[in-house]
């Protein structure tokens, strides 16, 4: 691994906590509920959005049991 290389990723690292930091003081000055909304934020993107297909997978299976509810009546 060459010099650059090093070099590049300390500056790199550098700039990132330099902006991370000015975020956070940036946030601080917001009120509480916006600063604890971009602290939960990436968690949050963590969770996926279910496709529309489970609710109508959901669905058929509820319509289903209706219907072998009412065949046994």
């Amino acid at each position: 691994m060459s010099w650059q290389v090093v070099a590049i990723t300390v500056l790199i690292i550098v700039i990132l906590a330099f902006l991370l930091y000015k975020t956070v003081l940036w946030a601080k000055k917001m009120p509480k509920s916006a600063f604890f909304f971009m602290a939960f934020m990436p968690l949050i993107a963590l969770f996926p959005i279910p496709p529309p297909q489970f609710k109508n997978l959901e669905k058929a299976k509820q319509t289903q049991r209706k219907k072998q509810k009412q065949d046994e009546k």
